[in-house]
């Protein structure tokens, strides 16, 4: 029995078990983690674009409301925006526009599941000179 427990033939079966089943939780937790960085990116490009309607129109009004609303429908992301300034913004004034979104890394299903806060910001200057 002893000289049975002392072998070691089979013992690569174990390695390879152990391995795989490493290899495949990592994976899991890549599958759950990633599509938060996803969500980030878009949110990135959603403060930007806005950023940009208000260079060109010279105020944060109706052009970027619908913009905003645009930008809702593409993207399927619905962040709490928010303003350094409001109404008409005067030619070479910076403003900066945030955008927070809550989103949650779920992993294994409901359990060790938590949100994160994901923020993004975007800074320009007005193009137009209001008289």
């Amino acid at each position: 029995m002893l000289k049975l427990l002392r072998s070691q033939r089979g013992e690569g079966y174990v390695d390879t078990a152990v391995l795989v089943l490493c290899v495949m939780l990592v994976i899991a937790v890549a599958v759950s983690v990633l599509p938060v960085f996803v969500t980030k990116n878009k949110l990135d490009t959603y403060a930007s674009e806005l950023c940009r309607e208000a260079e060109i129109a010279g105020r944060v009004e109706t052009e970027t409301n619908r913009r905003t609303q645009v930008l809702t429908e593409q993207t399927g992301l619905d962040p709490d925006i928010s303003w350094s300034k409001s109404g008409r913004i005067q030619l070479n004034e910076e403003f900066t526009v945030t955008a927070t979104l809550q989103a949650d890394i779920g992993l294994f299903g409901g359990f060790g599941s938590f949100p994160v806060t994901l923020e993004a910001q975007a800074s320009g200057k007005s193009e137009v000179y209001w008289k």
